[in-house]
């Protein structure tokens, strides 16, 4: 059985888990160990994911959906511009 990737809203969680375990005094090594991960995903995590809360985790894939949808449309439009282009090209 594979292990399936945890969601951002998950690893949020998981980095909340370890300040909190790391504020109660138990090492930080073994905190990591303790929410399943190890030591060098902790801090890839840590690195994309670290100080942001739940909230703004929604408003940055929200931002990010959009962005694509954006470039989708733009990318849509370039294409039909660079046909209608070509095509006036062959009338003249």
């Amino acid at each position: 059985m594979a292990n399936r990737r945890p969601k951002p809203e998950e690893i949020v969680t998981k980095l909340r888990q370890v300040e909190v375990l790391t504020g109660q005094g138990m090492p930080r090594l073994d905190a990591i160990r303790q929410i399943g991960v190890t030591e060098h995903t902790y801090y890839r995590w840590k690195k994309k994911y670290g100080g942001i809360g739940t909230d703004q985790l929604k408003e940055l894939k929200r931002r990010q959906k959009e962005n694509e949808r954006l470039r989708k449309a733009v990318s849509d439009l370039t294409l039909d511009k660079l046909i209608l282009a070509e095509a006036a090209k062959g009338n003249f």
